[in-house]
């Protein structure tokens, strides 16, 4: 089982192929691991890593606090998650790559491409999450935990977490679910810290995380500086509002849309425009 431990954090991950390395930021919410690339309803018929992996190099990993990833208590926001991909890279010795993300993998993706440039070859994003019924409802998940943790303290968070249910199945249950179920010392170290710096992270995570009805990640005025080419597939429900890759097609300035609308988007179609894209 190939695991770094990047920044601190044990994070699992896999490659595939050859040729131009592609950084793949999972899909999924809190649900970000590998096999979302696989399961996701956006992602069927065909093994997308696979076909993408018949060009390209391509590198999938679970993003801290999903999957069989750790993580840390500490304040989330997009700058920390884009370091864990940008470290991956560097422990596996990739000068560039292209960064794909799927949902909020694609926040994570633009976060990328303005923190870290030189190292961006290109962006592929597919349905980027936006809108406001997507940020009321994940706003809405932080509020329900803190709640919780207000009401059960701690120690209830903990046994909350034992169902094995992630943060965006079962929000009482927090960010921090997945590694608390299975890691238990993590879970002795979560039950023992201090109850008030754990609310105000999570009050400050939350709003930080999903400030606006747009795309989050990065500022608009950061966005318009990505010289990088970017291929955008746009989403059409309550959470991968079409407004959402509109928004980025206007910022990015070397931008493709492809107008291209689900259902009509099989997987195989997009394997197929994103392999064209990158050549």
């Amino acid at each position: 089982m190939p695991v770094a431990m990047l920044d601190g954090i044990e994070t699992y991950y896999e490659t595939y192929g050859s040729g131009s390395p592609i950084l793949m930021c999972a899909p999924g919410g809190f649900d970000a691991s590998i096999d979302k690339w696989r399961v996701a309803s956006a992602w069927t018929g065909i093994d997308a890593i696979k076909a993408l992996a018949a060009e390209h190099t391509v590198i999938v990993y679970d993003r801290r606090e999903c999957g069989q990833s750790h993580g840390r208590v500490e304040r989330l926001n997009w700058a920390s998650y884009t370091q864990q991909g940008k470290t991956l890279l560097d422990y596996l010795k990739v000068d560039s790559a292209w960064i794909m993300g799927g949902c909020m993998g694609c926040s994570v993706a633009l976060a990328f491409g303005v923190h870290f440039p030189s190292t961006t070859r290109g962006l592929l994003l597919h349905w980027p999450v936006g809108g406001y019924r997507w940020k009321v409802n994940s706003q809405d998940r932080f509020v329900r935990h803190l709640n919780f943790a207000r009401q059960n303290g701690l120690k209830g968070i903990v046994d909350r977490a034992q169902s094995g249910k992630s943060f965006w199945m079962d929000p009482e249950a927090g960010p921090w679910a997945s590694v608390i179920a299975r890691d238990k010392e993590f879970a002795e170290r979560f039950a023992s810290q201090d109850l008030d710096r754990y609310l105000g992270i999570i009050a400050t995570s939350g709003r930080g995380l999903f400030d606006r009805d747009t795309a989050p990640g990065a500022e608009p005025e950061e966005v318009m500086g990505v010289k990088a080419p970017s291929l955008i597939i746009p989403g059409d429900d309550p959470s991968h509002a079409t407004s959402g890759a509109h928004y980025l097609r206007e910022l990015l300035p070397k931008s493709e849309f492809w107008n291209v609308m689900p259902p009509e988007q099989t997987t195989q179609k997009i394997c197929d425009r994103i392999l064209e894209f990158c050549r």
